[in-house]
């Protein structure tokens, strides 16, 4: 399943660069923003063993393909507070993302796919990193629903389900 997922992630990373490359872009303020914001979580399965609650910061660049589709490159930070015994531990994930929007303003479905990159955890640097998200926006402000979910090595799922709210600062 690892595997399937990995393949999926490198076959939409490959799309975007490929799309960008033969596509003749024009980066303006309507089509192009970057979204910066935060999100909280619940963690779940083998992360809810040592951690009681998670907070990050949500970074993304967007380009609308056209008004009704997103693409863009997605990072920041997933800190995980743990239980008495354990030690804090994080997430930075580094993905591309693509983003459906049904209407300019109203419902939107979306996934990331990329790597996620642990902190504080031996002997495991990370692995396939997923975290569909289904949501609200509007010109300025996304509020969304998260299931994250970071294939480690040696068996190890770091999953989480939250939300998360992020601005859009637009180029000028």
């Amino acid at each position: 399943m690892k595997k399937l997922f990995l393949v999926i992630g490198i076959g939409l990373i490959g799309s975007i660069s490929i799309f960008a490359q033969h596509t003749d872009i024009d980066i303006t303020p309507n089509n192009s923003w970057l979204k910066a914001g935060i999100t909280a979580g619940v963690p779940v399965g083998d992360a809810s063993d040592r951690a009681s609650f998670n907070a990050g910061l949500d970074l993304r660049g967007q380009y609308l393909v056209n008004p009704n589709l997103g693409i863009g490159i997605a990072s920041g930070y997933s800190h995980f507070f743990a239980k008495e015994g354990f030690e804090d531990f994080g997430v930075i994930p580094v993905a591309g993302f693509i983003r459906y929007y049904f209407t300019p303003k109203g419902l939107f479905l979306g996934t990331d796919v990329g790597y996620g990159f642990l902190t504080n955890i031996d002997n495991n640097d990370g692995g396939l990193y997923v975290n569909p998200q289904i949501g609200y926006h509007n010109r300025d402000w996304n509020l969304y629903a998260f299931y994250q979910n970071t294939f480690a090595e040696n068996d190890v799922d770091l999953q989480t389900v939250g939300v998360g709210v992020t601005y859009n600062i637009r180029f000028k």
